[in-house]
């Protein structure tokens, strides 16, 4: 009985698998099984940035909250070790890749800094469809990150124009929700929504604005984070993340990145 409720727990974490080829996804489709290979991806080699725990949000297609983990744990003091403030970004990452991305064509969160900037032609799109705080900060931090997360099974919206938010889609380019994943630089968030997109089979992305764009390292999906170290301003583009000591994450396949 006890391993049968710890299971039943730990699907109620985080979309981990290829879902059904159905239009609409339901959150029983996109949270079928817990693989622990999906956390194992924070922190790796090539990531940049601090190498922090991070939350991870998955919601499906109508914008509800089907998971939340954080990838060090739970509990009311995991805001010691990893930055609580993000357990609301996560999902409004997910909730705006989500919001903004269609069955033909996929925008990551990062694709939206420039465009969201003064003099941008989405200036103003951060501060439309606002977190219900209502519901986003409800229920015992004990329960943080856990299967009885009270976010579980909640719309609270939310507009974040910074990496770290990719639409998911499955093997017939049907768009079935997102991830949003929030704790370290948001190009190393991306970066790691990137890998673990990838390892849940849900990178079947159609297209979207890197798309046709050329570099010499990898063949683009379509909504890739772009860091430039220039002016972004209504571009499609995200500003480096790099300073002091800390690092962009490797460009490549891999993580998802495109540095100019």
């Amino acid at each position: 009985m006890k391993k049968t409720k710890k299971f039943s727990n730990i699907l109620g974490l985080i979309a981990l698998t290829t879902v059904s080829q159905a239009a609409l996804a339901t959150c029983n489709d996109i949270i079928t099984a817990y693989t622990p290979s999906i956390l194992s991806v924070v922190g790796q080699a090539g990531n940049g940035g601090y190498g922090l725990p991070m939350w991870i949000a998955a919601v499906d297609e109508t914008g509800k909250v089907c998971g939340i983990v954080n990838s060090g744990g739970s509990g009311a003091t995991i805001g010691n070790t990893s930055w609580l403030g993000s357990r609301v970004i996560a999902i409004q990452k997910a909730s705006t890749a989500n919001a903004f991305s269609l069955d033909g064509f996929s925008i990551s969160t990062a694709n939206l800094y420039g465009l969201t900037q003064p003099g941008g032609s989405l200036f103003g799109l951060q501060e439309s469809n606002p977190v219900d705080a209502s519901r986003a900060y409800l229920g015992s931090p004990d329960t943080y990150g856990t299967g009885g997360d009270p976010l579980i099974n909640q719309r609270i919206g939310g507009i974040n124009v910074f990496g770290g938010g990719l639409a998911l889609y499955n093997g017939a380019g049907k768009k079935v929700g997102a991830i949003g994943v929030s704790g370290d630089t948001s190009c190393t968030d991306h970066a790691v929504a990137w890998k673990m997109r990838h390892l849940m089979g849900l990178d079947f992305v159609p297209g979207g604005f890197v798309s046709g764009y050329s570099p010499t390292s990898f063949a683009v999906l379509g909504d890739e984070m772009i860091i430039s170290s220039g002016n972004v301003a209504n571009t499609y583009k995200q500003v480096s993340c790099a300073h002091n000591k800390i690092k962009n994450p490797t460009p490549g396949t891999a993580t998802g990145v495109i540095i100019e």
